[in-house]
């Protein structure tokens, strides 16, 4: 396990920690720890406005329409719901469960199987000290919670290009040609742009998040969900634009 989480280092969680570096720094160098920390706190300001999240969130969400996909060449045979995160559990016998977010793309996923009859891959290998992979909880909850089956499960992945890769090869040996990729909408574009790379068509099914703000002086005023909000943002773009550095594809 690396000594630093890729978390800690995305906006605005790096804006928290260059401020703690500045504060360090004024100690010894006033002027440019001074610099650093007042640049990093004007940033945090930012980032948990609703004005600059919802701008950044919308961001992410048009991103998506500019990602390419491959042309099926057969409607949609299946549904990959792809997996975020978890809630370990401390009590003695308990099981770990999904997160919230993780929840809000199997609630979609029900709603699309209903719709559309087309059979479930749940995506998500073992991270941390889960006591299963987050596909295994996630196909739990689905057939618990939602009754509704899963058909197949895909749990090596821990990324969203490991998401496309597996999946699609699950999916090709099954002889499904192409699958509707839920997920959610400020993570579409990174979705898509991943099964693009791997050569597998997919359409896209984002969860329906309405994200606005009326016009008044509380939009400049910071706010804990705009910054997770931001954070969701951030993270989206940014590694967006590593994979697109580091698989090269476009």
């Amino acid at each position: 396990m690396s000594w630093i989480s890729y978390s800690a280092l995305v906006p605005p969680n790096l804006f928290i920690l260059l401020a703690a570096i500045g504060i360090g720094l004024a100690w010894r160098w006033r002027r440019p720890g001074l610099v650093v920390a007042s640049a990093a706190t004007a940033c945090l300001y930012l980032a948990s406005t609703p004005a600059v999240s919802v701008l950044l969130i919308r961001s992410a969400d048009k991103l998506a329409q500019k990602v390419p996909v491959l042309p099926a060449a057969a409607p949609p045979g299946a549904i990959v719901v792809l997996s975020a995160e978890y809630r370990h559990s401390d009590k003695p016998g308990g099981r770990d469960v999904v997160g919230p977010v993780t929840l809000e793309r199997l609630a979609e996923a029900a709603r699309e199987q209903r719709r559309t009859g087309l059979p479930i891959l749940v995506s998500g290998g073992w991270i941390d000290r889960a006591d299963d992979s987050l596909a295994g909880m996630m196909a739990q909850s689905l057939e618990s919670d939602f009754r509704v089956p899963v058909r197949w499960r895909e749990e090596r992945s821990r990324t969203t290009y490991e998401n496309a890769l597996y999946s699609a090869e699950i999916l090709r040996r099954a002889g499904i040609p192409s699958a509707l990729v839920v997920t959610n909408s400020w993570h579409m574009a990174r979705a898509l742009w991943s099964f693009y790379a791997v050569g597998y068509p997919v359409v896209a099914a984002p969860l329906p998040e309405g994200r606005s703000f009326e016009p008044s002086p509380s939009v400049v005023f910071p706010q804990i969900p705009s910054l997770v909000a931001s954070y969701y943002a951030l993270h989206e773009l940014i590694g967006l634009a590593w994979y697109v550095g580091r698989y090269g594809k476009w």
